[in-house]
């Protein structure tokens, strides 16, 4: 995977002969999509830089002998630790460098804290130059890899630009993920999906990211795992139209697209837990009116959908949504808090088997 010393041509070729096709990696298998080319830089020193964010600080590590064999020499590794808030100081940065010449200590030594203010500024979790070099003695990466915090995109998006946060190696998108994934970039609120199973017969529909998580967990532990659809999630109070775009897509995967030809029923989780300041009754009206749209094919899937929901304004989101079944002539079961949150759905096989 990897060629020296190509010209144009040839480095066409290569990629022509690779793009596309399926490798192992990790035990994933994946197709290649992307190809890194790059003009190599004589060099007689390699440099090793490495900074990573933890929950209460910044370790940042530096060694005079990067390059392929770092791990062979990590006892030269030299580590520091910066608490969150404080400064990167010359004597807090000291260790780092106390070994190297001194014709070349100063300028490292800047290139550290210089890196380590782009790391803060861009919300980097990880930064690894293995190695860098220097060029006419200034620094110069040669291999580089960073992780950004997606969460931090709302208030950097103008710094980094188009950036694409990618997939796990052999994972691809669907239509229906994707669509969800460019809603989620374009809100300040969370919108979150992935298909677990096409063919699953229970689907949640969930607010929050921890009860989300406890809701998916719970569907496993009562038996359910091969049956669970998806994973979704919604927070951050959502408008009402994004919601409705958000549900309608789910309600589409639930096997609800065609008369179910197994001829099960099936079952929607709409839940949550205590919503701090999501409206409870606005994101309902999203949902409400994706169930209404999608009337047909619901009682077409013979869908059941249960409910359990706090938060502000809840009990009118529920009256909404008890109303709702009579109108629509589809099953609906809805609790509040006096339902705990994960056994308020009852899984029994006649309503979903």
């Amino acid at each position: 995977m990897v060629a020296l010393k190509l010209d144009f041509a040839e480095v066409a070729t290569f990629v022509e002969e690779r793009l596309g096709k399926e490798v192992e990696m990790s035990g994933c298998i994946g197709p290649i999509t992307t190809f890194i080319v790059e003009p190599f830089i004589p060099h007689n020193e390699e440099f090793y830089l490495n900074v990573v964010s933890d929950r209460l600080g910044y370790s940042i590590s530096f060694s005079e002998c990067g390059g392929i064999e770092i791990e062979e020499n990590w006892d030269k590794v030299k580590t520091i630790f910066l608490q969150t808030g404080a400064s990167l100081a010359p004597e807090v940065c000291a260790p780092l460098v106390a070994t190297l010449p001194l014709e070349i200590k100063a300028e490292i030594e800047e290139f550290i804290k210089v890196i380590f203010t782009l790391f803060q500024d861009l919300d980097f979790t990880f930064l690894e130059m293995n190695p860098f070099t220097l060029v006419d003695g200034k620094p110069y990466p040669l291999d580089m890899r960073g992780e950004l915090d997606d969460t931090a995109a709302f208030k950097n998006f103008k710094k980094w630009g188009d950036v694409e946060f990618p997939m796990p190696f052999g994972r691809v998108m669907s239509l229906t993920e994707s669509f969800i994934h460019g809603l989620d970039e374009k809100t300040s609120a969370s919108l979150k999906f992935t298909v677990l199973n096409p063919k699953g017969r229970i689907w949640t529909m969930v607010a929050g990211g921890g009860a989300s998580v406890i809701y998916a967990d719970t569907v496993g532990d009562l038996g359910y795992a091969s049956e669970l659809g998806n994973y979704a999630e919604y927070s951050g109070a959502p408008k009402e139209d994004e919601v409705l775009q958000y549900a309608r897509v789910v309600i589409d995967l639930t096997q609800c697209a065609t008369a179910n030809p197994d001829g099960k029923s099936r079952a929607l989780v709409i839940g949550g837990g205590i919503a701090n300041f999501t409206d409870v009754a606005a994101t309902f009206n999203g949902i409400i009116r994706a169930l209404k749209e999608k009337e047909s094919k619901l009682k077409a899937a013979r869908m059941h959908i249960y409910v359990r929901r706090r938060g502000p304004n809840y009990q009118k989101g529920l009256a909404k949504m008890r109303s709702l079944g009579d109108e629509i002539g589809v099953p609906i079961e809805v609790y509040g808090p006096e339902a705990t949150m994960t056994a308020f759905w009852g899984f029994e096989p006649d309503h979903v088997g």
